[in-house]
């Protein structure tokens, strides 16, 4: 029976059926497409596809050269379901040839992507007409729930009666870009599970984010909406969120059911290894660990800051949730990425700092120009830069987000700035930090991390009362004062 319900990139799947290149369709091939529940794809052939890299010299001769053939899409039918498989290259199998007995061939396709339910012509066709994410930990995010809980009580004592209640949750949407964002609860009927021990009941609550464009679009611009999406709810938990599922409306599948009302575009699933993997499952994130939710930063005006500032501050928060995402095991690598996040920040932020006014600079480079041999004069001239030092950048960093957040964050942000400078420089430079303990690298890369989230969450309107608030209660955040008061300190000056 075929089914619409998401498929979660947890779960496990197999689909087994006949296999083509487009390019070849009459060429059929059975096999079984494997999903291992961690983001690895592969078709197991039953025959095989031509990978041999082949030319031909002469009528009947044929020469076969080094390597081997790839595919970017494969077609399929299994389960009665159209697949398309992207990103395909075989990496194993087995031939008869001259065998004693005569047996069908093998051949092993790792694939990159598999989009079940439609086929599709490569990654970057126009065939698609929205797309649903869900996140983990997005229902804790948006600050509502379908489901409400009630506890009986008499007498000011719990009596031990109760119910569990559903109350649908008003869709909200807003436009950014020519593009509709729309967050949005599902959820099941009462549902009783017999078992021998005893009775189980559930009912589940299941949050999305539907992404629906103007015009049509290609499974490209699709996963760059979920990372959108995927980017933002770990910004927001300040920890990798998984994608739990992805899946696609085709477009120009409109139809009408028979009482007249609109039936539901057909849908395809999306198979894939995303940055980070959701467990459907897995229990959520403590709420206190929340740096905001679309109770304090309501979901229009959050996705209408984020749709134009993903895009300008994505290398400044790639760096940094890289360090969320995949942190590495030495201080020295994570100093560098905090570092250069911060300073790749400042730029994005386009802050005018600099340090001489333009004509003022002129004169000054021109005339130590003329003091250096006119072979040197390209070189000594692309070394001279009228641009803030990397302790004007951090400073300037420091001075924009809720200063009570600062303020309780580290004792002193030019201490902060200096040290950091130096840590980088040494490290940079002379490839060791010599004057810095590993402790003091440590906040170091804590503190600088702060910032550049705070920095972020300024530029999406998070109040100053909140920074704040994130600053004295997040768990993380307060270890990262404690450190800053210790290391980060001028001596006589820590509080």
């Amino acid at each position: 029976m075929v089914t619409n319900d998401p498929l979660n990139l947890d779960e496990a799947g197999e689909w087994a059926g006949l296999w083509w290149r487009p390019d070849d369709p009459n060429e059929r091939v059975p096999g079984v497409l494997r999903y291992n529940a961690a983001g690895s794809l592969s078709l197991s052939l039953i025959g095989a596809f031509e990978d041999r890299v082949t030319s031909n010299l002469a009528p009947g001769v044929t020469a076969h050269h080094e390597g081997t053939r790839t595919w970017d899409v494969i077609h399929g039918a299994a389960e009665q379901r159209e697949i398309s498989l992207l990103g395909c290259v075989p990496t194993g199998g087995s031939r008869t040839m001259f065998a004693r007995v005569e047996s069908p061939d093998k051949q092993t396709v790792t694939v990159t992507i598999a989009i079940i339910g439609v086929h599709v012509s490569g990654e970057e066709a126009p065939v698609f007409s929205a797309a649903e994410v869900s996140i983990e930990d997005l229902g804790l995010w948006s600050g509502s729930s379908a489901l409400e809980g009630f506890l009986g009580a008499s007498g000011g004592e719990i009596d031990g009666t109760g119910s569990i209640s559903v109350k649908p949750v008003e869709a909200q949407s807003v436009v950014v870009d020519g593009t509709d964002y729309r967050l949005a609860h599902t959820h099941t009927l009462p549902f009783f599970d017999q078992r021998k021990g005893g009775t189980l009941g559930r009912m589940r609550d299941t949050t999305s984010i539907r992404v629906a464009p103007s015009e049509p679009f290609a499974l490209s611009a699709a996963l760059k909406a979920a990372n959108l999406v995927q980017d933002l709810v770990a910004l927001a938990t300040h920890r990798a969120a998984g994608v739990i599922w992805l899946r696609l409306e085709v477009a120009a599948t409109e139809s009408v059911l028979p009482n007249g009302r609109p039936a539901p575009r057909h849908r395809a699933h999306v198979l894939y290894s995303p940055v980070a993997l959701g467990k459907r499952d897995a229990k959520a994130i403590d709420p206190h660990r929340m740096f905001f939710t679309c109770e304090s930063l309501p979901f229009k005006e959050v996705m209408l800051r984020w749709g134009e500032a993903h895009g300008r501050l994505q290398a400044a928060t790639n760096m940094i949730l890289g360090l969320r995402y995949a942190p590495a095991s030495f201080v020295e690598n994570n100093l560098l990425t905090a570092v250069g996040a911060a300073e790749v920040l400042h730029r994005s932020l386009r802050i005018d700092e600099k340090p001489f006014p333009k004509a003022e600079f002129t004169a000054m480079r021109d005339a130590m120009l003329e003091q250096v041999p006119e072979e040197h004069r390209d070189r000594f001239k692309g070394a001279i830069r009228n641009d803030p030092t990397l302790q004007d950048r951090l400073r300037a960093l420091a001075a924009r987000p809720g200063q009570n957040a600062i303020a309780l964050l580290m004792p002193d942000a030019a201490q902060w700035a200096k040290r950091t400078t130096q840590a980088r420089n040494d490290l940079a430079h002379e490839g060791r930090t010599p004057n810095h303990s590993v402790e003091e690298l440590i906040a170091i890369v804590e503190v600088t991390t702060a910032v550049v989230i705070l920095n972020v969450l300024h530029e999406l309107g998070l109040s100053a009362e909140r920074q704040r608030k994130i600053v004295l209660e997040h768990p993380q955040l307060r270890a990262t004062s404690r450190a800053a008061v210790e290391w980060l300190a001028v001596p006589g000056r820590r509080t």
